[in-house]
């Protein structure tokens, strides 16, 4: 009988082992350490593939003939695994964004959003330009990002022990920074004119089992927050290089084209109509 009670004691211990391990197996799929993983679309990686050494700074002067014809485009982002950047819709809203802040301005003829499939057959410098020629633009918009997410647990992941606490109880925690920088270049040159930053950071906890949605949200809204923070940077930036343009004349030689309005040759169009208006009066006078 004693034996037997044994028996029974060893086949309990025995399954609650069997299952106590089956549980710890099951959680160890969450990962307790921190992951990271990361996304970039790195300027000088596409300007300078192979590793190449940039060349010695030449002093040259652009020559800019007013207003620009603006290409702007994405920096295309390298194959990385499974690790996923910006969706298309969130590239197209932020260019629609940045290009609002170029067609308020005087010196711009015109905007063109360029895809970033027509980046990634040519690379470098010499690739930028074929493009740039292709649309026949005078200088080039690059939008690049730089995006590292982590996911660890905190101290409440003691939980996740039991079943119920990876359902309710927050103990993930989700983090975020991300780097946009837009970078413009005179295409003949190869002269960087100005650039404009923009950053963002932020975490947000979450169960065990939402880890992974969450991480893609906050990945989503830092991206869009980082993207408003540069264009914001950028309607300065703007600002500031018209008034460069004027004050020094070492930025850039500006030259306005026949016809248009900014230069100081150019003729407003209203003023022109009432030359012509008092020029009949006084024909008709001589003529009476």
């Amino acid at each position: 009988m004693a034996s037997c009670t044994r028996l029974r004691k060893f086949v309990v211990l025995l399954g609650a082992s069997a299952m106590l391990h089956g549980c710890t197996a099951w959680f160890d799929a969450f990962t307790p350490g921190v992951t990271r993983t990361g996304v970039s679309s790195s300027l000088v990686d596409y300007l300078y593939p192979k590793g190449e050494i940039p060349p010695e700074f030449a002093e040259q002067t652009p020559q800019l003939k007013l207003p620009l014809r603006v290409g702007l485009a994405f920096v295309p982002q390298p194959m990385q695994g499974d690790a996923q950047g910006p969706s298309e819709a969130q590239k197209n809203e932020a260019l629609r964004k940045v290009r609002e802040q170029f067609t308020s301005r005087k010196y711009i003829a015109s905007i063109e959003v360029i895809p970033d499939t027509y980046l990634r057959s040519t690379r470098g410098f010499e690739g930028m330009q074929q493009v740039a020629r292709l649309y026949a633009v005078d200088v080039m918009a690059l939008v690049s990002y730089d995006q590292v997410a982590a996911t660890g647990d905190n101290k409440l992941a003691l939980t996740y022990w039991t079943i119920v606490g990876a359902y309710i109880i927050k103990g993930t925690e989700n983090q975020t920074q991300t780097f946009v920088d837009t970078a413009v270049f005179d295409v003949a040159s190869r002269k960087l004119l100005f650039r404009a930053p923009g950053v963002d950071s932020r975490e947000r906890s979450s169960t065990a089992i939402d880890a992974a949605a969450v991480s893609r949200t906050v990945r989503a809204e830092s991206f869009s927050a980082a993207m408003a923070n540069m264009t914001t940077s950028l309607a300065v930036e703007l600002d500031r290089f018209e008034q460069r343009l004027k004050d020094e004349p070492r930025i850039a030689a500006v030259e306005w084209k026949d016809g248009s309005g900014g230069g100081g040759g150019a003729a407003d169009p209203v003023a022109l109509l009432l030359i012509l208006a008092v020029f009949a009066c006084r024909r008709r006078q001589s003529r009476a």
